[in-house]
């Protein structure tokens, strides 16, 4: 007999008859009892098995599909693809998908914490549950989700790291970068990047795919996706304009990339630069957290969102990062 229970946003589909027992979850109640009828029909013709994973299949051959059909089509594909090549090294990898519960999830949550943050396992976590949670929905490879009733690493705080005017001016040093001048050297491209990142709050992934057909005069189009909603104007101070300027060739191509980076650049040689610098836990990505917090002594609340591409405004207290002992000195000079 079968039964669709509605188990928050989902509809879970069991089937158990003539001592066969099978589940799966939809999206949609018509599609779990679509499932159920289809199932009952394949139990009375005597067909029996499980999820419609190839025979012997491992964790490792559902992360492979995940990687290959899922992951090389959305914006974060380098980094998803580079967490799976890490996971299909573990020792869950190897596990049968007939074998796939919650004692081996556990079991690679603590090898993983003795190796990496918290946060690191957290955001390994998401990428992992997801591609088992379409293969429960969509594939029909599980029958449920393994990481479901797993205990989480603790959450981690976000980062309140932002970098100081001492610590911009001794990397831009290091980089051999001066606003406005024209970058000759790919380590000046960096500088021009990091310049710009503190001017627009904008992300290393957003400012290496800017092409010249994105610039105008004192905007540019941050293109998140091919719709019109993917895409936001990022309006530009005098500063980044400068920036921009320096980088302009006499002869533009509009599908050239205006920084001829690519974000993996960005990171290693921010990385060499810092080091260079003698400047301690600051990653690119606290450019936008700078960035944040002075926009926000300049633009309103809805302007900061919209320009940082925030459509949840509480997101934006990840980045503002203004200390009490500042916002105490803002008020008693107002």
């Amino acid at each position: 007999m079968g039964t669709v229970v509605k188990r928050g946003k989902t509809f879970r589909a069991q089937v158990r008859r003539n001592g066969a027992s099978r589940s799966a979850t939809f999206d949609t109640k018509a599609a779990a009892y679509a499932w159920v009828e289809q199932v009952e029909r394949e139990v009375d013709a005597g067909i029996t098995g499980g999820a419609a994973a190839p025979a012997g299949a491992t964790f490792a051959k559902l992360l492979e599909r995940y990687r290959d059909d899922v992951s090389e089509y959305k914006r974060g594909k380098r980094w998803e693809v580079a967490r799976i090549n890490l996971t299909l090294r573990d020792a869950i990898a190897e596990v049968p998908l007939a074998r796939l519960a919650q004692p081996a999830v556990a079991a690679w949550r603590d090898r993983r914490l003795k190796q990496v943050s918290p946060a690191s396992v957290q955001r390994e976590w998401n990428l992992l549950s997801h591609a088992c949670s379409l293969a429960v929905k969509e594939w029909h490879w599980l029958t449920e989700n393994p990481f479901t009733g797993v205990r989480r690493p603790p959450p981690t705080p976000p980062r309140d790291r932002l970098a100081t005017e001492a610590e911009l001016e001794r990397i831009l040093f290091a980089l051999s970068y001066q606003p406005g001048q024209r970058p000759s050297t790919i380590t000046q491209r960096i500088g021009a990047a990091a310049v710009f990142a503190v001017e627009t709050g904008m992300r290393a992934g957003e400012i290496a795919k800017l092409t010249w057909a994105d610039v105008a005069p004192t905007v540019v189009t941050v293109r998140s996706g091919k719709t019109a909603a993917a895409m936001r104007g990022v309006p530009l101070s005098p500063v980044a304009q400068t920036v921009l300027c320096g980088l302009k060739p006499d002869a533009v191509d509009l599908t050239a990339r205006v920084f001829d980076l690519d974000a993996s650049q960005i990171d290693s040689l921010w990385r060499k630069a810092k080091k260079l610098a003698m400047i301690e836990d600051l990653h690119f990505h606290d450019l936008r957290h700078t960035a944040v917090t002075r926009l926000a002594k300049k633009l309103h609340i809805l302007d900061l969102a919209r320009m940082i591409g925030h459509k949840d405004l509480r997101m934006l207290q990840i980045y503002y990062n203004e200390s009490a002992e500042t916002m105490a000195d803002r008020l008693k000079t107002d």
